[in-house]
Parts: structure tokens; sequence; C-alpha cells
């Protein structure tokens, strides 16, 4: 057993407390107050300073080893999902962990906790940012565009949100280990487009008048089925994903409806696809309305970016792994990338990150029969792979870390230029213009 790993040990009870404690208090992206309370007091007891995010939930704080070196950011997840139907669900709003974040954040202590240890900071150079991060599921849409209105925050997920505060400035590479059945990487995964759409009717009484009426919902119905239409035209090797749904559906059975409203994501494996993709699925939406009289509102928001493991990395936690769990199966497709999206592709588009997965859960992520079946594997063990990894990249003077940010090409320059791409991918509006003479303009871009 690697000295290192002997550290996280003195800290298993604090690891698997927190994995139990998180996992009662579920609370969805930028609702985390009491997780977010339940770090910032674990970390304080252990002596770190933090810096906490204003307005919204998360915190991050650095460790400066005082020998110059790259800075690395390690990252664990706040927010749960929303299944009712799970056992464990909060009664009242749904939310629960069966997402495996609850087990990100109990590692996070881990590598916290150890990294509190003389014998491991004399073996680094550089800097660590912990972090806990909120809003990485992409849910709840419409309380997102509400906050986003309010001004209380720009993006929808929590590490741009945090990356546009300045929260990461000075961030070189970044690595976060996600919960799931097994120990694994690959290459990558899709990013996404978040679209809030509304169908604008006219109300009438559904039983004395229906012709008086523009029906929403069936505008929204021949939407649906136009996007469907489209699925062959997608090309396999972009992995293109579109699944709407319709979030208000009418007021009352007796009137025709005259708001529908819906979101949706389209997903695909790089920027140039999921913006060719969205101007189809905006003309078919458009196509629906127009053909009933209705008019179209489509908000299109930039979700997240594809994720791209840097190579570098990849070889990194594999290396780790042998390291820190050398009795623990590892599976490495670096040709496989997931058709689920996450906010890490954001940081993946300007520096060399890793997100690769930790076991010990079992059931269905995001399903109603997910668990930790293996806490000691999916907290313990994560926390030695990643302190594992912190020592592969800054033990050394911290040779490896800035051979890998050398030789790192980025989507895009700097965290600045990803951000004002983000920003450009904004549309918002009403999308159909009708003319007194019976002709309409329709503009789905």
């Amino acid at each position: 057993m690697h000295e290192f790993s002997q550290i996280v040990d003195q800290y298993r009870d604090l690891i698997l407390a927190a994995e139990r404690d998180i996992w009662k208090t579920p609370e969805t992206g930028y609702k985390e107050v009491k997780t977010s309370a339940y770090m910032a007091k674990k970390f304080r007891s252990l002596g770190y300073s933090l810096t906490m995010a204003e307005g919204i939930t998360g915190f991050y704080t650095v460790v400066d080893t005082g020998r110059e070196g790259p800075e690395v950011l390690v990252l664990g997840e706040l927010d749960s999902i929303l299944c009712p139907a799970h056992p464990d669900a909060d009664p009242t709003t749904g939310a629960v962990h069966s997402c495996g974040h609850h087990a990100q954040c109990a590692a996070l202590l881990g590598v916290a906790a150890a990294l509190r240890d003389e014998r491991v900071l004399a073996k680094l150079s550089g800097r660590i940012r912990l972090c806990a991060v909120p809003a990485e599921e992409l849910l709840e849409l419409e309380y997102r565009a509400e906050l986003k209105k309010q001004g209380k925050i720009k993006y929808f997920g929590g590490k741009s949100e945090f990356l546009s505060r300045g929260y990461f400035d000075g961030v070189d590479l970044a690595l976060m280990v996600h919960t799931s059945t097994s120990y694994s990487t690959h290459g990558g995964s899709v990013g996404c487009l978040v679209k809030n759409i509304t169908y604008h009717g006219k109300a009438a009484h559904a039983g004395g008048a229906p012709q008086d009426g523009k029906n929403a919902l069936y505008a929204a119905n021949c939407g649906l089925t136009a996007v469907n239409a489209l699925r062959e035209t997608f090309r396999e090797k972009d992995c293109i994903r579109v699944h709407p749904i319709i979030t208000r559906g009418g007021d009352m059975v007796n009137a025709i409806p005259e708001t529908v409203t819906m979101e949706s994501y389209v997903r695909g494996k790089t920027f140039e696809a999921i913006v060719r993709e969205n101007e189809k699925v905006n003309r078919a939406l458009c196509g629906a309305a127009l053909s009933l009289g209705n008019n179209i509102e489509i908000n299109d928001t930039p979700g997240y970016s594809p994720l791209v493991n840097a190579p570098d990395m990849i070889d990194l936690a594999d290396e780790a792994m042998a390291l820190a769990l050398p009795e623990v199966e590892f599976h490495r497709n670096d040709q496989y990338f997931s058709t689920g999206s996450t906010d890490m592709g954001d940081l993946s588009s300007f520096m060399p990150v890793v997100h690769p997965y930790a076991g010990g859960a079992c059931g269905n992520a995001h399903g109603n029969d997910y668990q930790i079946c293996d806490p000691e594997l999916a907290c313990v063990g994560s926390a030695k792979w990643q302190l594992a990894m912190l020592l592969l990249l800054l033990g050394n003077g911290a040779e490896r870390a800035k051979k890998i940010v050398e030789d790192f090409e980025p989507t895009f320059p700097s965290a600045k230029a990803f951000l004002a791409y983000q920003d450009s991918l904004n549309r918002s509006g009403e999308r159909i213009t009708y003319r007194e003479d019976g002709s309409a303009e329709v503009r789905w871009k």
C-alpha cells in the first residue's frame, strides 16, 4: 500500500460519515444550501480558510506548497437530481443523490484531509485548488432561467458560473472523479445546448367555441412530431440527442390551451454539430407553430461543452490507479464518448482535464434503484486515487503537470475566449412575425 493511501485511511470515518450525511439531505442545483454548509463546516474543521461563492452555493480553497509549479483544480459536485420514485427521495422535493455526487463530496473531503499532512505536501510543488461546486445536473431550467433573469447567475452550470466569477483564475489543469459502477476512463462525452420553448395560442371554450381558439398544445404536438422526423438526418458520428419534454400542457380541460411550455437539449459531440442540428430542430418547431397559425418563443442557452479528456491526463489516471488501487479492476476506452453531458466539458475547452469514474455504486444512474453499495470503494478509494494523481502531477517539481500543460492544444485559447463563444450561443424571442397581408416571416436561427 502506498504511503499516501495509508494517510487517507486515517480519515476513513470522516469520509464515510460524509457520504451518509449528504445522502440524507439531497438538494438540486443552486439550492444546495445544507450540503454547501456541511462541506464548508468540515473543511473549516480541517483548518481551511474558504472563499464562499457570493449569492449562490459552493466554495473553494487553495493549498499552496510554497514551491513553484502549476495549479491543479480538484472538484466535487454538490447537487442531486430529481427522482421522486426513489425510496430515499426527499418527500417534498423529490430530490435524491441518484447521481452519486454526494460520494464525490465525501472523497473531496478525504483529499482535503490528506493534504493537511506535511508528509504529503513535502512531496508536491505548485498549488491545489479544492472546490465544492454547485449545479452540474442540468435540470429545473425554468428556475435557472429566472435566476439568470434576476442577475443571480449568468450560466446554468456551476463550473462556468464559477469560471465567469474568477473563482478558477490561475488554474492550469483540472480533475474530477465521478461515481459509477466501476473504475474507468473514456475519451469524453457530448456537449449540449439548452432550449426553453413556449408555444403561444389563443384560449377559447373547448366545447362551445373551439373554432375561436388557437391550440398551443396541438402546435406543440406537431412540433414534437416534426423533431422526431429529423432523427434519421442526424449523423451517427455526431452523437446527436434531442429529448424534449412538455412542462405545461394547458390550464384546464374545458379551455383550448393558450400556452404550452417545453424544455429540451440538443446534444452533440462537437460545437459545430450542436449548432447545425439545433437550427434544424428550431426550423421544425417553428414550422409546426406556423402550420396552425400559432407563435413560438424559443430561448436557446449554452448548456455544456463537449468533454474531451486530455490523453496525457487519461494516462495519468491509469498510472495513478496502479499506484493507489492496484487490486481494483480498471477499464480504459479512449475511443468511447458518452452521450451524457457534464460541465466538466466547459473546462476541457481550454485546459487539460480528466473526468474518470470510481466504482462502488449499483443500480441505474438517475434511476430509482441507485445506491452506493460499496462506500469504501466509491469514497475512500476515490480519495486515494485522486491523491495519487496529484502526486504524479505535482511530484518531482511538478514536471509532469508542466509537460501536460505545455503540450495541450486547447479548443479555445483562454477562458475568456471560451465564455465569449458560449455567450454567442444565446438566442431568444418569438420566432414568427405575422403580416397583415397574410404572409409571415420565420426566424429559426
